[in-house]
C-alpha cells in the first residue's frame, strides 16, 4: 500500500517537473508600441526574424522536452530541471510575434491585412 502511495506521489511530482512544449507555452505580454517607430517593411522583416528566432528556441524547448520524457523512462528524472529550459524565450518570442501582428495592423500595413 505505502509503494503504491508513493510511486503515485513521485510519478505526479516528476510529470509537475518535466520541461512544457512550445505550443503549450503562453506568450508573455509585449506592448505593441514597442515597435510604432519601425515601418511596414521594418516591421515585416522584425515579423519574420522573430518568427525565425521563435522556431528555434521552440525546437530548443521541443529538445528539452524529448530529453526530459527519455529521462524520466530510464531513471525518473526530468534532466531540464537539471540544466535548464526555453520556456521564458518561447514565451516572450509569441508575445513578441503577437505584439509585431498588432503593431502591423495599427499601421495599416498590407501585410497584416
Amino acid at each position: 500500500m505505502f509503494s503504491k502511495v508513493f510511486f503515485s506521489l513521485l510519478a505526479a511530482s516528476v510529470l509537475v517537473g518535466c520541461a512544457n512544449r512550445p505550443e503549450s507555452i503562453r506568450a508573455s505580454f509585449v506592448s505593441h508600441e514597442r515597435f510604432t517607430e519601425l515601418n511596414c517593411s521594418q516591421l515585416t522583416t522584425k515579423l519574420a526574424d522573430t518568427r525565425s528566432e521563435l522556431d528555434k528556441f521552440s525546437k530548443m524547448q521541443d529538445s528539452k522536452a524529448n530529453g526530459d520524457a527519455f529521462g524520466v523512462f530510464l531513471l525518473g528524472i526530468p534532466f531540464s530541471k537539471l540544466s535548464g529550459d526555453h520556456e521564458g524565450d518561447v514565451a516572450r518570442l509569441k508575445g513578441e510575434v503577437e505584439a509585431i501582428e498588432t503593431a502591423q495592423i495599427k499601421s495599416k500595413c498590407k501585410a497584416a491585412i
